[in-house]
Formats: C-alpha cells, structure tokens, sequence
C-alpha cells in the first residue's frame, strides 16, 4: 500500500464545544480520544495537549498526553511544551505527534514571539514563544519527516504575521532544509489564509485544503497539513466534531516517486 492517512487536529486540551456556553463547556479527555481513535490514521497530530497552568508551571509527565498515550495503543508518541514563561495565559499549550511506526530523530524548535502588547482582563500582556517539533518515521517502506506546529493568533492581537513574519520564516527555514517526502500539520492561526498558502506554496509546500472552515469561533481555516512534492493527497476532509473548537482535518496521501 502507498497510501497513509494523516489527522490534524487541535484538540483544546480536551474542552468539548458547548454553542451556548464555549468558553465553559466540560474538559472531556473521553471525547477527544474516541474522536481521535474513529480516524484510524497512520499520523496524528495534535495541538494545544495540555491547559496551560498559574504562572507557566508545566506539569511532568504531561497528564493529558500520558493518558492519550495510554489510550492510543499501537501508537509511538512525542510530545514537547513550549519554553515554560510566567507569563502564559491559560489556554492550551503542548504538541504530540503520535505514529502507528517508529519515531526518531524528534527535534523541537523555539518559535520567538514579537512583544505585541495587548490587553488580557484588563492588564496589559505580551505573548509567550510558539512551539515547532519535528520527527521521522517510516511509511509505505518509505522515509517521511513531519512537523507539527501551532503560530502565534496574531489576528487576536490585533496584529498580524504578515507584519510579523519571524515564525513563519522560521518554519519554512525548517521546511526548505527538509530534502525528502515531508509533512507539516498544525494550527497556524492566520486568519486570512492565502498569504500563507502563497507562502509556503512558494518554499515548495501545498494545502490539502483551503475552502472548509476548521474554527467554530470565527469562520477561519486556521488548520492545515502542506505537503512536498514528494507526496500527493488523494482525498480530504474536514470533520465536524464536538470534542474542540476545532473541526478535525483528515487527509490520505500517497508517495509520488
């Protein structure tokens, strides 16, 4: 088979969506593993793991990727947080990749933030670093790199990452530097998403998809999974899913050459 299927998913450290009340609806570990298991795919790649905690304490071993690794028998796993910093705001924080193969060569990489200041309950803030990991493993008998990052929400900020462009030049520093079958997912958190399909389009990396919303909060396409010339999707879909804010991005590639 030449085949493999990938999911793309920020799972909100497991809050499930509620229409009336989102920001208080029930942390559902249950939901977002069952949600992740009816995929089946060959790659999972999740972002926002755990809830970031009171002054940048990072809990060891992570407890929502520990039970996710429990749960996801067959998988191999790496998860990483971002730099811990006091000034992390409690939303979701961590990234996993999670394989039916080996993983190897796993690497993370720091994403600086620009001191943006904005207003979080009525003190004035800047945001922490952003977070790239990246690791290898073996598909179809053939090598394939994969890289899982979550951007800064500039459009947030009242800003924006093309005023911004340090993490994505970092990002796609990584990607040019990849010279085989490579994969990026993530949440990338752009608002207005044909700068960035452009962008990465142009260091050689195409969207699987760029029409279907992936964001219940707002009508974004934050979710994507760029692929290299080495690699060709077969089919895509973004699937609905009470188990986050986000919708699930799943996509079935095959190898080229």
């Amino acid at each position: 088979m030449n085949t493999f299927k990938i999911v793309q998913f920020n799972m909100q450290f497991g809050q499930s969506w509620d229409d009336a009340y989102p920001d208080h609806a029930p942390v559902d570990l249950d939901l977002t593993i069952a949600e992740i298991r009816s995929h089946d795919a060959d790659v999972v790649l999740l972002q926002e793991v755990e809830r970031a905690q009171p002054g940048g304490v990072q809990a060891d071993p992570p407890p929502n990727y520990t039970r996710l690794r429990a749960a996801l028998g067959g998988y191999d796993g790496f998860f990483s947080y971002p730099k811990a910093d006091p000034r992390e705001l409690p939303f979701g924080i961590g990234l996993a990749i999670f394989s039916k193969t080996p993983l190897r060569d796993t690497t993370r990489l720091d994403l600086p933030s620009p001191p943006v200041e904005f207003e979080f309950h009525g003190e004035r803030k800047t945001p922490t670093d952003r977070l790239l990991i990246g690791a290898k493993t073996a598909l179809a008998g053939r090598e394939l790199r994969i890289f899982n990052t979550h951007l800064l929400a500039f459009f947030m900020l009242k800003s924006s990452s093309e005023e911004h462009i340090g993490q994505r030049r970092l990002v796609i520093e990584r990607l040019r530097a990849s010279e085989g079958p490579t994969l990026l997912g993530g949440d990338f958190n752009v608002s207005k998403h044909d700068s960035l399909v452009r962008q990465f389009a142009a260091a050689g990396y195409r969207s699987v998809q760029t029409e279907e919303v992936t964001w219940r909060r707002r009508p974004y396409i934050l979710d994507h999974i760029f692929y290299s010339r080495h690699l060709r999707p077969v089919r895509c879909a973004v699937s609905p899913t009470l188990a986050s804010d986000h919708h699930v991005l799943v996509a079935e590639l095959e190898f080229t050459d």
